[in-house]
């Protein structure tokens, strides 16, 4: 089973989303076999890099309200994430533009670590109020996520994955997401939203029921004999028969 999350760094629910999935999936009885993929999504493509203002005057200034309401709204979403282990610091948090975060994390991909590259990073903004479009900062958490920082500097300094980055973005956007968290599962199933962890559990059981192999009933369980031709043989000799 496979599950794509399409994501932003700078985004508050999609933290918080990461974690309730992560919970309905630990209650999953097949969750080893469940592969999960952190897919980009650029809330802002044009964000400033080195941004002169805050979260607060950002959202703001975004949806045309005071800053003390923005401060209001913050708080609000502080007390989400502390509900599931969480701990945001807004009042330190740099809104600077993702697309370097997210390039890192595809080339943390190729090495099978994009979830670890997703989590650093998230933990980076929201917590630790790093500057995830600074060079340092990426270069410390490629290294704490076991990847090479001098080839994650390499690769920052010219174009790898800004097309990989936009392709992910425009086909979250071609599955029919209009924001996010936005979870995806087998290609068949949406959630949209950070919901709570009950409902990822329920969809994840049902795609696993409508995915699940046939289950192939040994002859000796319904009392019967069983004719059958096999590579090596086939019981024409009646020996199958009842």
């Amino acid at each position: 089973m496979k599950v794509e999350i399409w994501s932003d760094i700078a985004c508050p629910f999609c933290y918080i989303g990461k974690r309730l999935f992560e919970k309905g999936l630990a209650q999953f009885p097949h969750k080893d076999q469940v592969e999960v993929v952190y897919r980009s999504f650029q809330l802002d493509p044009n964000a400033d890099k080195d941004p002169e203002y805050d979260v607060y005057t950002l959202v703001a200034d975004k949806y045309g309200v005071s800053r003390e309401r923005s401060i209001q709204l913050h708080e609000n979403l502080v007390q989400q994430a502390a509900a599931q282990g969480l701990t945001f610091n807004f009042e330190h948090a740099i809104p600077a533009n993702s697309l370097d975060a997210h390039r890192l994390i595809h080339i943390a991909g190729m090495q099978g670590k994009r979830t670890e590259a997703a989590e650093l990073l998230f933990k980076a903004y929201f917590t630790d109020s790093k500057h995830i479009g600074e060079l340092d900062t990426l270069k410390s958490i490629a290294a704490e996520a076991g990847l090479n920082p001098d080839e994650v500097e390499t690769m920052l300094a010219g174009d790898a994955f800004k097309a990989e980055v936009q392709a992910e973005c425009n086909e979250a956007a071609a599955l029919g997401a209009n924001g996010v968290p936005f979870f995806v599962i087998n290609r068949k199933y949406a959630v949209a939203g950070a919901l709570e962890s009950e409902v990822f559990l329920d969809v994840l059981n049902k795609s696993w029921e409508e995915e699940k192999p046939l289950i192939i009933l040994d002859p000796s369980s319904t009392g019967g004999k069983a004719g059958i031709c096999t590579d090596d043989a086939c019981g024409i000799d009646g020996s199958a028969q009842q």
